[in-house]
């Protein structure tokens, strides 16, 4: 944990790794609280058809207790892999502690995945069990034949229909008894596997040790300001299927003994999301920049909600100067930016209570993280070199690999430092400025462009709703960069606005990088956690 620093610096030079050599993850956010705080608040769920359920530490330990007993009772033990296609929900984190506190593996799985995605992770995984609701157990039934690892599945709510071959979930936990001694796991024993998105290749599955918690902890307080109390209230619209989830909310609140809210909402919704938060006493909300982009549109939160928001977290993408703007001019807030991927997240950040916000950098590195920006041999570059975004191994944070696949393992690393697949320059005070994915940056004229600066700037126009910037073929200039823009109500295209959202760059960026192509759209490509996907449109 940081210390209360009142500076970068400070909190930088006073940082020590303290991994003991035996951690259980399932322990820390849930048994420890148990004893000490049982009846202080650590989940509330809000259905939706409106209705509350809170649960407290002391339930909480009761019933993955009793999640625990019931997957030993179907074969699960240390090492095995167990399944949890569920959307945000105490069901979802209870099975998550169960595994843990068993010293089994969680493999969570997205509730939208379809059967080819849910096939390939299952089969890949091997995980003999596998916990979700009824919509995921019709899924699981078309596919189960093709599974011979998966020996059961729990269905959580109503009893799940016969053709699913399932059983249910809570009949299962009610029938065991919610004493259980959690297995003694090293800090370096598996915990979690988290498949990338796939986006070359077929998903990789990132195998992470019990540890890897410990080592969020310092980019998430940082990118809160510095602290995370118990009186903490959080929320993240981004499903706990996913690390930003999982490891940057649910399980790091959990472990400071603050609240976690959740709900499933079938679509994002700015005003629902806004109403959630007032409701509930929202303190600490991770927000991916789709979803701020979303929340913008409402002009004076402030004046038609009872907010009580008092830290903004955002990554996945970079920000740009329009969304910081706004969220101080909207929410009275610094958002601060993070930086990282599912191999090793939370890496680098913000902390606007620490420094200012630099224009066009996602921020500096996070106490106890050596990042660097290195070349494609793993060579540090000089200052304002661009390079690969780079963290140096070992830290607690990283990855053990990827799950049967030690060629991409070592395809990851170029000597020392795990290379992020992101480029980017470090100038000299440490600053990370993202330039783009390797195959995002645009080659033009012998200039090598990012698109960020370039989606930031247009996000300024008030007729641009969202926008994504890709490189396509020229004759001439190897690529041009074209703009594929969601225009705001009240807009229409036309000739004239292509010309004025062309100048608009042009003047306030730089000559060589406004867009020559505009392509208007009803919607952008987005993966399942709200990320452009820009490869989509390259080959339109």
């Amino acid at each position: 944990m940081l210390s209360n620093d009142s500076s970068y610096e400070a909190a930088v030079r006073g940082f020590r790794w303290a991994i003991p050599e035996h951690y259980n993850i399932g322990v820390d956010v849930c048994d420890k609280w148990a004893a000490s705080r049982p009846d202080d608040t650590a989940l509330i769920h809000e259905h939706r058809d409106g209705s509350i359920e809170r649960m407290t530490f002391a339930e909480l330990r009761s019933q993955s207790n009793r999640a625990a007993n019931c997957f030993r009772a179907r074969g699960i033990v240390k090492g095995s892999r167990v399944a949890i296609l569920i959307a945000q929900s105490p069901q979802t984190a209870i099975a998550h502690i169960a595994a843990f506190k068993l010293g089994a593996t969680s493999v969570p799985l997205f509730a939208l995945f379809g059967e080819e995605a849910l096939e390939f992770r299952l089969r890949d995984s091997g995980a003999s069990v596998l916990v979700t609701d009824a919509a995921g157990a019709q899924k699981i039934a078309g596919i189960r034949d093709r599974l011979p690892a998966l020996r059961t599945v729990l269905v959580t709510g109503a009893q799940p229909d016969a053709s699913a071959a399932a059983e249910s979930f809570d009949a299962a936990l009610a029938a065991e008894t919610d004493v259980f001694e959690p297995v003694a796991t090293q800090a370096n024993d598996p915990a979690v596997i988290i498949y990338t998105s796939g986006t070359t290749g077929k998903p990789k599955g990132a195998l992470h040790a019990h540890r890897v918690l410990l080592g969020h902890l310092p980019g998430v307080e940082m990118s809160h300001g510095g602290t995370i109390s118990q009186t903490d209230v959080f929320w993240t619209p981004a499903d706990w299927a996913w690390i930003g989830g999982l490891l940057d909310v649910l399980l790091p609140a959990l472990h400071h003994g603050a609240t976690v809210v959740s709900r499933r909402f079938d679509k994002f919704n700015a005003r629902a999301a806004f109403d959630l938060m007032s409701r509930h006493g929202v303190t600490h909300v991770f927000l991916p920049p789709t979803a701020l982009k979303m929340l913008r549109t409402e002009k004076t939160p402030r004046e038609q909600w009872n907010l009580r928001l008092r830290s903004v977290a955002s990554g996945g993408e970079s920000l740009g100067t329009e969304l910081l703007t706004w969220g101080r001019d909207a929410l009275g807030i610094t958002i601060n930016e993070f930086y990282g991927q599912t191999e090793c997240n939370m890496v680098v950040s913000s902390c606007g209570n620490w420094f200012a916000t630099r224009p066009g950098a996602i921020g500096r590195a996070a106490p106890g993280h050596d990042v660097r920006v290195v070349n494609d041999h793993g060579i540090v570059q000089p200052v304002g070199e661009i390079g690969n975004i780079a963290i140096k191994a070992p830290d607690p944070v990283m990855f053990l690999g990827y799950w049967n696949n030690p060629s991409a393992t070592a395809e990851k690393f170029a000597g020392d430092y795990l290379l992020t697949g992101d480029l980017g320059r470090m100038d000299a005070e440490g600053f990370i400025h993202y330039v783009g994915r390797n195959d995002d940056v645009i080659t033009s004229a012998g200039y090598r462009i990012g698109p960020g600066p370039i989606e930031d700037c247009l996000l300024g126009h008030p007729a641009v709703r969202l926008v994504a910037v890709v490189g396509v073929p020229d004759s001439e200039r190897t690529e041009i960069v074209k703009a594929c823009v969601v225009l705001s109500d009240g807009f229409a295209p036309s000739d004239d606005l292509t010309k004025a959202l062309q100048d608009h760059v042009r003047t306030r960026l730089a000559a060589h990088e406004y867009p020559r192509v505009i392509e208007y759209r009803e919607s952008l490509p987005m993966t399942s956690t709200g990320k452009l996907i820009r490869r989509e449109l390259r080959t339109r």
